[in-house]
């Protein structure tokens, strides 16, 4: 995929005019170069001119989308810093239960925020590094070495005329009670050899990436040090982990013999009672003797209205990893006193493929290249629409637990549609190590429920076949 079409799907909505215009420096350089070599070299004084014109007006433009995007960087952090500070100052343990809400959700937007500022910050990072490595290759293409050396005296005149020094800037909360200062906003001279340079610059190229590193966005550390300090007193308010709930410390519970646990024939959320966890069978199928395929589901009912969000594990019956989260999950992490919404989750959505330690179906057929499913198809086309239409069609969100396939290696990464809102927001929310943008493959989970209008995802934690206490513990914190 090219670079321009990335950006544009990294872009954060209602902050597009603030990133680096990327077509139009490239184009710039397409149309500026193209120029001069198709014009005549036989005028050497000539050709040298067009070059230096040329790389200067690069670099203008240059410094023009920099100071954009600092501008909008700068301005972020400020406005972020006074606000953490107030939401710090205004928590008290008198606060009215309204009072607490609203702080919470005041302090959430304020965190959402700084994930942005700092994704903004590194995308726009990318995209000059990308637009300098684009010059020197172009510019060497065009360039004879004594042109090069020219050039590279005008970059760095320029460049020491650029750099200049502003006061640096010293954040303080309200109270005091935290106090952050900061790299100066544009006095760092951070050499082009250090770890912010992911490319081997030439020297012309490492020259205008020296003015790069002059601006706060690039260099400062500011935004994670705000996101850090929001996200401690986030957790000093509002505990992560709060206590298991009581009705399942025990997850033996489970076991397929206890007849205690109820079976329906479609989940019915309505009758399930509000603050606990409830544990069900819901039938998607039958076998060739005519007894019933059953689905496990765990259902977390807070006490307050709120969203309905859904997960799926083993779809494949040979990736695991997702079935010790959800247990996890639901036995240690989620209080159903203070959740709003609910949680679904399906720790084994292929009963059949699970219990053979296979990927597929029992009759060979991958689940996840065959939804929706056939009302009256084959016993693994009515399994597949019976999970859609019985378990998933009850979800307002959804996130489908994979792993790697046989054979395969994998990381802890994301497959979503970036160019859709709430997926994308869904996608950064899990922190993985990668985000793999692709629309919704045909026949597979996902694809069936965002036809169905529910914001799906998948998440591929780490290798089948296997449980992996670190990717689980990971996956766990999206």
């Amino acid at each position: 995929m090219k670079y321009a079409k990335q950006l544009s799907l990294r872009t954060i909505p209602g902050w597009s005019e603030h990133y680096i215009d990327y077509r139009k420096l490239k184009k710039y350089l397409k149309d500026a170069f193209a120029e001069r070599e198709n014009a005549s070299r036989s005028d050497t004084e000539n050709d040298q001119i067009m070059l230096n014109e040329a790389v200067d007006k690069f670099r203008k433009m240059l410094v023009i989308e920099l100071e954009k995007v600092n501008r909008h960087y700068e301005k972020i952090e400020v406005e972020a810093s006074a606000s953490l500070g107030e939401l710090n100052s205004r928590w008290h343990k008198g606060l009215s239960q309204e009072e607490q809400d609203q702080w919470r959700k005041d302090m959430t937007e304020l965190l959402q925020t700084l994930e942005y500022l700092h994704e903004f910050a590194n995308t726009n990072i990318t995209g000059f590094q990308k637009i300098l490595k684009k010059f020197d290759r172009t510019f060497y293409k065009t360039s004879t070495t004594s042109e090069r050396d020219e050039i590279s005296q005008q970059v760095q005149s320029n460049l020491r005329t650029t750099l200049h020094s502003e006061p640096e800037i010293v954040i303080t909360n309200a109270s005091g009670l935290y106090n952050l200062t900061c790299i100066p906003s544009r006095t760092s001279t951070a050499s082009p050899s250090s770890n912010l340079n992911r490319y081997s610059f030439t020297p012309i190229g490492k020259d205008l990436w020296a003015l790069v590193t002059t601006y706060s966005f690039v260099t400062s550390e500011r935004d994670e040090a705000l996101l850090s300090r929001g996200r401690q007193i986030w957790r000093k308010h509002v505990p992560l982990s709060p206590a298991a709930t009581p009705s399942l410390q025990d997850l033996s519970s489970l076991n397929v013999e206890d007849a205690s646990i109820p079976t329906m024939t479609s989940l019915d959320l309505d009758v399930l009672p509000n603050g606990i966890i409830s544990l069900l069978w819901v039938i998607l199928a039958e076998d060739g003797l005519g007894l019933p395929l059953k689905a496990p589901v765990m259902v977390a009912k807070g006490v307050k209205p709120g969203p309905v969000v859904g997960l799926t594990a083993a779809l494949h019956g040979n990736e695991l990893n997702g079935i010790p989260l959800i247990h996890r999950l639901m036995s240690q992490e989620l209080d159903c006193t203070a959740l709003h919404g609910i949680v679904v989750a399906v720790p084994v959505a292929n009963i059949p493929g699970y219990l053979a330690s296979q990927r597929t179906f029992s009759d060979g057929t991958d689940l996840n290249r065959v939804m929706p499913g056939k009302r009256n198809g084959t016993t693994s086309q009515v399994y597949a629409f019976n999970l859609i239409d019985r378990i998933v069609s009850k979800m307002d969100y959804l996130l489908d637990l994979h792993t790697a396939s046989k054979g395969r290696a994998n990381s802890l990464y994301v497959r979503a549609n970036m160019v859709h809102e709430e997926t994308r927001w869904m996608a950064r929310l899990q922190n993985p190590q990668i985000i793999v943008h692709n629309t919704s493959p045909d026949g597979s989970l996902r694809g069936a429920a965002m036809e169905r209008g529910i914001p799906a995802i998948t998440v591929e934690i780490g290798d089948p076949s296997k449980f992996q206490k670190r990717f689980v513990r990971n996956a766990l914190q999206g």
